[in-house]
């Protein structure tokens, strides 16, 4: 059986062979972008070469896995106890205006459980791994969250669902009683990201409604290594996740829920 750690090196150099190509197209006058459900909705040729990149290498490599990834779906293989969950350009729309707040995102499941999660921003140079109890790191340094004790010192981040044009229950409650009690409200349009981030230190706090599990999955596991606090809420939206450091959980959880 192959090795947790030997597994995690090979979603790392997937990432950064999708990555690659990411950033070929990036800033690109031929960059193909077309939309999926909406006009908010947007995917690009790099999703799409960068899913490839990583599937083709996946089913090589270990071809009795099953693959979930946000623009094929579920590839069920063998007897379906190994999963790799991916999103393979998580901030398409960052991506597609040009801004560097994007990123590949592989989670790997063994019989339902996380096993290890890689997410890889490559415009940005970093590299966020981690295996279930054996910490998470950023670029192979040990990271954890800030310790940052109250909402009004907090910098935390959001985002919004694709359906919010039709649907009120879209946030902007949530942001209403958020808002006046923080420090700062970033929107930073990646989900994977803006947990890795909590996890770091970098952001304090971040919650979003109606993400999908290859949004979140490589990256709630490097928050959870990393001593930061994931709660999943909400379950007729979706993936609804608050992600904190330690003292804000509570507190944010009070506004939110």
């Amino acid at each position: 059986m192959t090795s947790l750690h030997a597994i995690l090196d090979h979603a790392m150099t997937m990432a950064r062979a999708a990555g690659e190509v990411q950033l070929q197209l990036f800033r690109s006058q031929e960059l193909e972008i077309a939309t999926k459900q909406n006009d908010f909705d947007v995917v690009t040729a790099a999703d799409k070469a960068s899913e490839k990149i990583i599937v083709e290498s996946i089913n090589k490599k270990f071809p009795d896995h099953s693959v979930l990834t946000e623009e094929s779906g579920l590839s069920l293989k063998g007897n379906g106890e190994w999963e790799w969950v991916i999103d393979p350009l998580d901030g398409t729309t960052n991506y597609s205006a040009g801004l560097p707040w994007f990123n590949v995102s592989i989670g790997i499941k063994h019989n339902g459980e996380t096993m290890a999660g890689v997410v890889y921003a490559p415009r940005l140079g970093e590299m966020f791994a981690a295996t279930l109890n054996g910490g998470a790191t950023l670029n192979g340094a040990p990271i954890k969250p800030s310790l940052t004790p109250t909402l009004s010192k907090a910098v935390i981040s959001t985002g919004f669902p694709y359906d919010k044009a039709t649907n009120p229950d879209n946030n902007l409650d949530n942001v209403q009683r958020v808002m006046p009690v923080i420090r700062g409200l970033r929107r930073m349009g990646s989900a994977a990201l803006d947990i890795c981030y909590v996890a770091a230190g970098f952001l304090d706090a971040y919650w979003e409604l109606n993400l999908h599990e290859w949004d979140v999955c490589a990256a709630m596991l490097i928050a959870h290594e990393a001593g930061a606090i994931t709660h999943r809420f909400r379950p007729d939206r979706n993936w609804c996740i608050i992600a904190s450091n330690v003292p804000l959980a509570s507190q944010l959880k009070d506004i939110i829920i």
